[in-house]
C-alpha cells in the first residue's frame, strides 16, 4: 500500500475491529516476528525490553484504531 492509497481512503484490513488481543496474540507470535526480522538482517531481540517493545508495536498495529495512536 502506498501513501497515496492511505490518504485516498483505501479500505484497510488492520487494525482489527475487535477490542484487543485474543488467543492468537501469544509470545510465540512475538518470537516468530522477531525471527523474521533477524532473517532480514535486523539485530536479535536479546533483551526483555526489546521483546516487550516489539509486542507493544504488534499490538498497536493489530488492534489500535489509527485515530487513537499518538
Amino acid at each position: 500500500m502506498s501513501d497515496t492509497d492511505f490518504r485516498s481512503g483505501a479500505e484497510r484490513s488492520y487494525p482489527l475491529t475487535h477490542a484487543g488481543p485474543g488467543a492468537r496474540f501469544t509470545e510465540s507470535l512475538v518470537t516468530s516476528v522477531a525471527g523474521v526480522l533477524v532473517g532480514y538482517g535486523y539485530p536479535r531481540l536479546d533483551s526483555s525490553a526489546d521483546r516487550a517493545a516489539l509486542a507493544s508495536a504488534l499490538e498497536a498495529f493489530l488492534y489500535n484504531p489509527l485515530e487513537n495512536r499518538s
